[in-house]
């Protein structure tokens, strides 16, 4: 009797092992293929890396290069004066609108100034944007259209390095653009501010389809491309970081070096302030007029905002403004007066580069000083 219950005890652990085996075995083939469909993955994904770089403007090793999209992988590029066919207008799909977060995105730039620029080194990079530095994309409807006005002064060297980066950032980051140099005539105070109101109205007349301007410094570098060059739902302060802050916020009103609103929210504070000749001011008079209409400032994470700055002396005829501090506390009954409703100025020039549109206006020069005494 033991005997026959040890035979069938040892039958059940047989039995048991067995069951055990096939399972490991069913086990081992899932991961077999499952390795395999990566394998497989990894070298599609490696041929078509190889097949993009085969292309004259492709550069995946240098983040600041985008592979212009000409459709599926295989097709021949199309000829500028190469027209559709009826068979393949009826056949293609309509654009679907930009990604809230586009997929090309690479992250943190390494972003560097001592290799040599030049501006034709910018356009054998950029082939796809058009006369006047203008970008549309060519595979989704992009959510906004948006102005980048920079206000400028003898920043011919800081210009070639900021398009160098800035254009195939904005690339990446699906976004319908125009690039606005506004460009101070003469060699009267410098008015940041009031060249920024300029460059509102200058860009509007050349599209009135803008709703979202960006205000960017010239010698700042934006060192992610998550940073998205959008307006957003409050005033939006991009720099948040920058190396010569030790990439945090100086102080928690600051709203210099890069910042964007939308079309509704520049009209509702007024515009920026023209009366701020010389450095310093204005940024910390357009916080107030933010706060000031009820809205909030917002800003991306420290990680992200962060930007670098192109070292340079301090620009002549832009000394710090000996009134900006008084002129700060006096916001509240000066904004109503004072900004894009007062705007006066003459247009000298426009010229559209193949980069940027440059509008070359005369702004006037700050009032005679009151004597004391």
């Amino acid at each position: 009797m033991t005997r026959l219950l040890l035979g069938v005890t040892l039958e059940r652990i047989c039995k048991a092992v067995l069951l055990l085996c096939l399972l490991h075995f069913v086990i081992i083939m899932i991961l077999y293929f499952d390795v395999y469909a990566q394998h497989l993955d990894f070298f599609s994904r490696f041929n078509a890396r190889n097949a993009s770089r085969a292309h004259p403007f492709s550069n995946s090793s240098r983040p600041n290069s985008t592979v212009p999209s000409y459709g599926p992988a295989g097709a021949e590029a199309p000829s500028p004066s190469a027209k559709p066919s009826a068979n393949q207008s009826a056949t293609e799909k309509p654009l679907q609108p930009c990604q809230e977060t586009p997929p090309g995105l690479v992250g943190r730039l390494l972003i560097e100034f001592s290799s040599p620029m030049s501006m034709e080194r910018v356009q054998r990079e950029n082939p796809d944007v058009r006369q006047g530095g203008k970008y549309t994309p060519p595979d989704c409807l992009p959510r906004q259209k948006v102005a980048i006005l920079i206000p400028f002064r003898h920043r011919e060297h800081h210009l070639k390095y900021w398009l160098h980066y800035l254009h195939p950032i904005l690339r990446r980051q699906k976004v319908a653009y125009g690039i606005y140099i506004i460009n101070q005539f003469g060699e009267d105070t410098f008015n940041r501010a009031k060249l920024l109101n300029v460059g509102f109205l200058e860009a509007l007349k050349d599209d009135e389809e803008y709703d979202c301007f960006i205000f960017s410094d010239v010698d700042l570098i934006p060192m992610d491309d998550r940073n998205l060059y959008r307006c957003y739902e409050q005033p939006r302060h991009f720099a948040v970081g920058m190396d010569k802050f030790g990439f945090r916020l100086p102080y928690a009103g600051y709203f210099g070096g890069v910042s964007g609103l939308s079309k509704s929210q520049f009209l509702k504070i007024n515009g920026f302030p023209n009366e701020y000749w010389g450095w310093g001011g204005e940024d910390d008079d357009i916080f107030n007029r933010i706060s000031l209409n009820g809205m909030k400032v917002s800003r991306p994470d420290i990680r992200i905002g962060r930007y670098r700055m192109i070292k340079h002396e301090r620009d002549k005829h832009n000394e710090p403004n000996p009134q900006r501090f008084t002129k700060i506390q006096n916001t509240k009954m000066t904004m109503k007066r004072d900004g894009i409703s007062s705007l006066q100025y003459r247009l000298v020039e426009v010229s559209r580069q193949p980069m940027y549109t440059n509008i070359t206006v005369e702004i006037g020069r700050p009032p005679p000083r009151l004597a004391r005494g």
